[in-house]
């Protein structure tokens, strides 16, 4: 198979869809990788590490778009590289597809089959692709947090940990799933005041059991997360539900009554955030300011610290890949069910039930579009 690398276009989004070491290993199955030339450069990953591990390189993402029966990428597809796609290309990479109807629409009208890294699960009901931007994102927010608390990023000037004889800052994690417990385990290594809420009772029990009185839990409810966002200097969105819309939880009343100079970071914005005053923001340009709370809702986070986060990805994404590569398309979604949760878009037709219920659009079952 002929596999295209493009250059990721998204502002200040450095990562790549695949490290030198990935491309030896599609190479050695016998495959062809064309990789943008520069692609990787400014993580360190430069052209001759790819050429080395037998990667073509091209000079313009039009090469690649109109060549390569697969595009392998990590953000969504920007408007340009969605008028690029052709009938039948098989597009892997975040979609993020529930919160988005333009991108859809265009997917749906390149005729395009596309596989989304954040719906693919695992045998434990885990998101396998998900989970290592998420564990990176997770950790960032209580680094971006801090920041945006510092007088001069707006913040009300607090230190996250405190020092003797003053309190810490007081740390709410809404969601207790990857995002969440990394983000808790980072803000209690600062030595912050952390409670993490959620509405899975076993997963409550299980982060008492791991962290004792150091983390408190809390059952996710209207009132109990109303109580602890007004008491917070820091409040980290961590609430996922697979392929969908983020469901808003923070309203902008609960805001009024929080402390000015308080921070809201919202990991959720890629599927459209989880309070109601989220707009989606950029590493350029971070934070805004709605009823005196600093908001950050940088939407591609763990691209801040891309070449962690490349190898990450990649380490993930790299045995799906050879299977496409290896089997098609077709019949690796037929022998993989997991694999086959990722496809969302197929031949013009949307096929993963949470962007069909979010955007209005009929749903074709994922079986019968491979079948």
């Amino acid at each position: 198979m002929l596999i295209g690398i493009p250059k990721e276009i998204k502002n200040n989004e450095y990562r790549i869809g695949m490290t030198p070491a990935g491309v030896r290993e599609l190479v050695s199955h016998g495959h062809h990788v064309m990789v943008q030339r520069d692609g990787g450069t400014a993580i360190g990953l430069l052209n001759d590490h790819y050429e080395a591990a037998g990667a073509s390189l091209v000079d313009t993402p039009e090469e690649i778009f109109a060549t390569a029966e697969m595009i392998i990428k990590v953000k969504e597809p920007q408007p340009e590289e969605c008028k690029m796609l052709r009938p039948g290309q098989l597009l892997f990479t975040y979609l993020h597809l529930a919160p988005d109807p333009e991108q859809t629409r265009l997917l749906l009208e390149s005729d395009c089959v596309a596989i989304a890294y954040e719906t693919v699960t695992d045998a434990q009901g885990g998101l396998p692709l998900l989970a290592p931007m998420s564990e990176v994102a997770g950790r960032m927010s209580v680094q971006a947090g801090a920041h945006a608390l510092e007088k001069a990023q707006g913040g009300m000037g607090i230190l996250l940990g405190g020092v003797p004889g003053v309190a810490p800052a007081k740390v709410t994690v809404i969601g207790g799933g990857v995002v969440g417990i990394n983000a808790a385990r980072m803000a209690m290594g600062l030595g912050a005041d952390v409670t993490i809420l959620d509405r899975s009772l076993p997963r409550l029990k299980a982060l008492d059991e791991q962290y004792g009185p150091q983390l408190k839990t809390l059952y996710s409810s209207v009132e109990s997360i109303e109580h602890e966002v007004t008491q917070s200097d820091l409040v980290i969105g961590a609430v996922l539900i697979p392929g969908a819309a983020a469901p808003k939880l923070v309203t902008r009343e609960m805001l009024k009554k929080m402390k000015n100079g308080s921070v809201l970071v919202d990991v959720a914005i890629d599927q459209g955030g989880c309070f109601e005053t989220s707009r989606a923001t950029t590493h350029q340009d971070p934070t805004y300011e709605v009823e005196g709370i600093i908001h950050y809702c940088v939407a591609n986070m763990p691209g801040g610290v891309a070449r962690t986060s490349t190898f990450a990805l990649t380490n993930a994404t790299l045995p799906f890949a050879l299977a496409l590569a290896n089997k098609g398309y077709q019949q690796a979604l037929i022998d993989d069910p997991h694999l086959r949760n990722g496809l969302n878009v197929h031949r013009g037709k949307v096929t993963y039930q949470a962007v069909a219920t979010a955007l209005g659009y009929d749903c074709l079952a994922p079986e019968q579009a491979v079948g």
